[in-house]
């Protein structure tokens, strides 16, 4: 039996606060608290990348905002509606940049006058080099400019990716970006998408609200594992304002088992990540909605208290705990087999954090309470469940009171 490091909650915290007085008061311009604080939990909302790829419109994202409403989702806390690459064409005399006429005839500020009309937020992408990945312009050199446009238009959130800049250096161009946001006078998140290659946990905390610490995931189940194992590296820097983002999540994009998705999102959940929706909104199963809208998993994740779960125990054979603090002194706790078949396992209060004594357990998949174990029986400080291959249990246990 393989065992991590004694799991502390409290060393967690005092970790956290070690680093922010570390690094020293923030001064105007130089830090995330000199600006007013954005994404104060994980960002959740929509993406176009992972299901639409370059084919992108204003047709498609006022028809994604829309579902957004209709399927719950927003009532389930999210907000952004974000087009990714492909939706610019070219700048224009002054230096400005320009819309795909033809697929966004209307303009972008009246794409996000449409989905401000929702009740949402309206997202945009662009790159610190001098084009994006798929060869559209850039940002480079035209960073004010670009951060004036998007103010103009209403734009709330601003993915910034980073190809066609191996010759830059990230922390600076990713500053120059985040200061002229600021200048801007409108508050734009700002989605660091460096793919983890220059250390973002190290510098992007004063920088931007979140950083990818991965490459670009796929629809797939090796993707999901190699991610999660390498974001759960980084749970120390994580916090509100200022987060690790394993990527967009595939749920319902059908390379995945049922079991397998609600694994992604359950660890999406745990390691507070960004919740970012890549599927087709306007035609999910029902199957899908419910993964995707249950809000006792998105309760984890938006959790105020603001730390990343991790892995706390890894018994050897296929089986970890992860485990989260949260506000109200109790943890959730997801028991993931990344094994093909189903195996039995236990949780103790003591792998997770929490001291030996009556506590309550709920399901968060079934929605079902366990009751209260208390310690009058021979597992008093444990639990044992049985998880399906390629899935989790995932639990909040909260300390009787």
């Amino acid at each position: 039996m393989k065992r991590t490091p004694a799991f502390s909650f409290v060393v967690a915290l005092l970790v956290a606060v070690i680093a922010s007085c570390a690094r020293g008061p923030a001064t105007p311009g130089s830090g995330a608290s000199a600006f007013p604080l954005l994404a104060a939990t994980p960002p959740m909302g929509f993406n176009t990348w992972n299901r639409f790829g370059c084919n992108v419109s204003d047709t498609l994202v006022r028809g994604m905002a829309d579902a957004m409403v209709s399927s719950g989702m927003k009532d389930a806390g999210y907000q952004y509606v974000v087009i990714d690459d492909c939706w610019q064409v070219d700048r224009d005399s002054t230096g400005r940049i320009v819309a795909d006429p033809e697929r966004f005839p209307n303009g972008i500020k009246a794409l996000a006058d449409y989905v401000h009309e929702q009740g949402l937020k309206f997202g945009i992408y662009t790159d610190a080099g001098t084009k994006t990945c798929q060869g559209r312009p850039g940002s480079y050199g035209h960073e004010d400019q670009d951060a004036r446009t998007y103010a103009e238009w209403g734009v709330d959130y601003v993915k910034v990716d980073w190809c066609y800049a191996d010759s830059l250096n990230a922390p600076e161009r990713y500053t120059i970006v985040r200061d002229a946001f600021r200048k801007s006078g409108r508050p734009l998140v700002l989605s660091i998408c460096e793919w983890g290659q220059n250390d973002p946990w190290e510098w992007a905390d004063t920088v931007g609200q979140l950083w990818r610490t991965t490459g670009d995931i796929y629809d797939g189940w090796q993707s999901v594992l190699w991610i999660a194992d390498a974001n759960n590296e980084h749970q120390a820097v994580a916090g509100p304002g200022h987060w690790n983002d394993p990527d967009m999540l595939e749920v319902g994009n059908g390379g995945m088992t049922l079991d397998e998705y609600r694994a992604h999102f359950s660890l999406w959940a745990t390691m507070a990540a960004p919740l970012m929706a890549g599927n087709d909104l306007r035609h999910m199963s029902d199957d899908i909605r419910d993964i995707l809208t249950n809000g006792e998993v998105i309760a984890v994740d938006q959790d105020s208290l603001g730390i990343q779960g991790r892995v706390v125990l890894d018994r050897g054979y296929g089986v970890q705990v992860w485990a989260k603090p949260l506000a109200d002194g109790g943890a959730a706790v997801t028991v993931f087999n990344q094994r093909a078949d189903s195996a039995r396992a236990y949780v103790r209060w003591a792998d997770v954090g929490l001291e030996n004594g009556p506590a309550t357990v709920r399901d968060l998949w079934a929605h079902q309470d366990l009751g209260v174990h208390d310690d009058t029986g021979v597992f008093a400080d444990r639990l044992r469940v049985r998880v399906p291959g390629h899935g989790v249990v995932m639990l909040r246990i909260t300390p009787a009171r």
